[in-house]
């Protein structure tokens, strides 16, 4: 069994930055792909990025590339999404979620978050 809680979310203005943070307890950690999800009211939740256990690897949407980065502290048994440029079609709520093979953009994760809502207004 896995426990991830969100903090970090909140209202900025559009050309903002927020940084998400996922806390993580329970089963193993470190060996464990983290992602991270988002979903607007009235669309369905969409993979946003994601990361392998060693770290090494990251994966994006095409709509966050270049101004979101995913990151993992495996000591505080952490992820983070740092989100810069922000635009107010970012507004959704966000989820963590994890799972013991690699990183997919479906999905089919073991473990979720409760979900931290971010708001961007313009």
């Amino acid at each position: 069994q896995v426990q991830l809680v969100e903090s970090g979310g909140g209202l900025v203005q559009a050309g903002g930055s927020l940084r998400l943070s996922c806390a993580a307890s329970g089963r193993t950690f470190n060996s464990h792909a983290m992602g991270w999800f988002r979903q607007a009211p009235g669309k369905e939740r969409e993979f946003v990025a994601g990361i392998r256990w060693s770290g090494t690897s990251t994966y994006y949407a095409d709509s966050v590339k270049g101004r979101f980065t995913i990151s993992r502290d495996n000591a505080k048994n952490t992820v983070y999404l740092q989100m810069s440029s922000l635009k107010p079609e970012d507004t959704a709520v966000y989820y963590c979620a994890t799972r013991i093979l690699g990183v997919v953009v479906t999905d089919d994760y073991d473990y979720w978050g409760q979900g931290t809502q971010v708001t961007v207004s313009s």
